[in-house]
């Protein structure tokens, strides 16, 4: 019985100890509106961590994008286009929010002035996320790269990633997913 209790203990600190983590981050990042960090870690083509000032890791997210996720056609290349832009680099995040994990949402500059998003979305490595921004300049981007048939453009029906994430919360398989045609 003790153990019981000194693990239920133990798990309760850590869980309050994470939510207290991720709550602190949340409002050190609301209280900001730009911030200037280097790139230390690419996690795929719209996710990077962010090394700011005081050594603090930030995950961040791209606003306004989505790029291929793990197991999807492009995933590898979308990941290691974005890394070619950014890692290792300065850059600048204007800082548009939080997502749901926690993660930093915003538009990332490069020290040239070039914003990453509209950059994946011009190489044809990202979709224009319209459910959650309404960016005419990244819809452009996204139409041309499609009419120019760059990266997952060259694909007759590229699936975008939101579709396969519901497709995989409905238990359909990553493989399977890209199998099945679009409504």
């Amino acid at each position: 019985m003790k153990k019981i209790f000194f693990y239920l203990s133990l798990s309760l600190m850590i869980l309050n100890i994470s939510c207290l983590s991720k709550n602190r981050k949340t409002a050190y990042l609301q209280s900001k509106d730009t911030i200037s960090g280097k790139v230390i870690a690419v996690h795929d083509g719209d996710t990077y961590d962010l090394l700011v000032q005081g050594n603090e890791k930030l995950s961040v997210r791209m606003e306004g994008i989505d790029a291929p996720e793990r197991g999807m056609p492009f995933y590898q290349v979308s990941k290691r286009h974005l890394s070619s832009l950014c890692s290792g680099k300065q850059v600048t995040l204007k800082i548009t929010g939080t997502d749901n994990y926690g993660r930093a949402l915003g538009f990332t500059y490069l020290e040239d002035g070039r914003e990453l998003g509209q950059e994946m979305i011009k190489a044809g490595l990202a979709w224009h996320y319209k459910k959650y921004n309404s960016d005419t300049a990244l819809a452009n981007f996204e139409k041309e790269a499609r009419r120019l048939k760059k990266g997952l453009w060259l694909d007759k029906n590229p699936k975008a990633p939101w579709e396969v994430r519901r497709l995989r919360r409905q238990g359909v398989s990553a493989k399977d997913s890209f199998n099945i045609s679009p409504h």
